[in-house]
């Protein structure tokens, strides 16, 4: 099956940030992709989604209010320890990367970011 020229993949993947412009340009643009996209804006409703749904890959930002993106990520390993998560950061602090590499992310991004280079590290982590 092929969804405007690119193969549809049942790959899910939930972008987990409190800006709104930067889920909508992701969700756009990885839908292109043929991934299935899940958004949630805080940490709550990305830890339902998780439950819920299980995606494939998390894109996370590190910096949420009220529950920062180590925080989230840590009970994201409580519900699956294997999923795929790339954190997002604006600030490069690296404690904050250290310990989201010791929590097991696949790979880090600092805002603003290239959205190709984004974009083949989703597909080599999915395929």
């Amino acid at each position: 099956m092929s969804k405007g020229g690119k193969a549809v993949s049942s790959k899910k993947i939930l972008v987990v940030d409190d800006q709104f412009g930067i889920r909508v340009l992701l969700k756009e643009l990885l839908e292109q992709d043929g991934y299935s996209i899940y958004q949630a804006a805080n940490g709550p409703g990305a830890l339902q989604i998780v439950q819920d749904e299980r995606p494939d890959l998390i894109i996370l930002d590190v910096k949420i209010p009220g529950m920062d993106g180590l925080e989230i990520l840590r009970h994201i390993r409580d519900i699956d320890p294997a999923v795929k998560v790339i954190m997002m950061t604006a600030y490069g602090e690296l404690d904050l990367v250290r310990e989201a590499d010791e929590l097991g992310v696949v790979a880090h991004f600092t805002k603003p970011f290239d959205i190709e280079v984004l974009r083949q590290v989703i597909r080599d982590q999915l395929s």
